[in-house]
């Protein structure tokens, strides 16, 4: 983050046209956050301590001065958090986004949750959120968004962890069979950890009997970090595929585009060894 906090996204030089219509579009839905934060906020600052003064005609005591500088530094940090989330954003902007059609509604309740972010981690992945909004509104829904305000650091990064193991099986699908295996505790992925994502609203983690992807064809094709994999089943219709013991949830999947998260090693494999009855000889060999 720069160390100028009077340097505002209108100072950023020639942008885009759909760069330019997302700065519009937050700073008309947000109340001009991108004016130069001292003129606002050193103004507001002054007209309450003012108002102290006209209405109860009383000396400006130092709680007030406290409360009143407490006041200016925290908005000053909230909108250096809102002006950096958004310029990050900025270069992942498609040609062909339309952030002129984002809800502004939308647009307001994210930058109320995201406006007290300061972690550069968890800026670029809000920025990621902003961005993939304006490239197709209606992408992320305001629960995701709230769900997305309630997660802190540790809580994000399980969560990437756990996309690592995802497979695309008509969605996108993290695969875990058995949360007690190597492979998936050695990046944190555990029965508790499972848990907690479950209980952010994040998957569904059902331990017991898991989850199964049904009617499908006799042969169809799933595929890992891009990488096909042809199975064959037995029936001619209506079969069904073990998925393991999760499956996201509408605010998992919306994230779960964000995440980026690379594959690991050794885990197609795996896969393929509880996926043998429906593989090719040459691949269950």
């Amino acid at each position: 983050m720069s160390d100028d906090k009077s340097t505002s996204l209108i100072n950023l030089g020639e942008l885009s046209k759909p760069a330019n219509t997302l700065v519009k579009k937050v700073s008309s839905a947000v109340g001009g956050i991108f004016e130069p934060w001292q003129i606002k906020r050193v103004a507001k600052a002054e007209a309450e301590a003012g108002l102290i003064k006209a209405k109860s005609e009383i000396e400006i005591t130092d709680l007030h001065r406290r409360a009143m500088h407490r006041f200016v530094e925290e908005e000053a940090t909230r909108q250096e958090n809102m002006e950096e989330i958004t310029k990050r954003s900025i270069s992942l902007l498609k040609d062909e986004s339309s952030p002129e059609n984002m809800d502004d509604d939308w647009v307001t309740n994210f930058f109320d949750k995201s406006r007290i972010i300061s972690d550069d981690e968890m800026q670029s992945l809000w920025a990621k959120v902003l961005a993939g909004e304006a490239n197709s509104p209606g992408s992320y829904s305001k629960r995701t968004v709230n769900l997305l305000g309630d997660l802190d650091k540790k809580d994000a990064e399980l969560f990437y962890s756990l996309c690592r193991f995802g497979w695309f099986i008509g969605v996108f699908t993290p695969v875990v069979f058995n949360p007690k295996d190597d492979i998936y505790n050695k990046v944190g992925i555990n029965f508790n950890s499972l848990s907690h994502l479950d209980s952010l609203g994040l998957i569904q983690f059902n331990g017991i009997s898991g989850f199964s992807q049904q009617g499908l064809p006799k042969q169809f094709q799933v595929s890992y970090c891009g990488k096909p994999l042809a199975l064959t089943m037995q029936n001619d219709k209506d079969n069904e595929l073990d998925v393991g013991l999760v499956l996201l949830t509408q605010a998992g999947m919306e994230l779960a585009r964000v995440s980026e998260a690379p594959g690991m090693d050794g885990f197609v494999d795996y896969v393929k060894g509880k996926w043998k009855a429906h593989l090719p000889d040459e691949e269950s060999s």
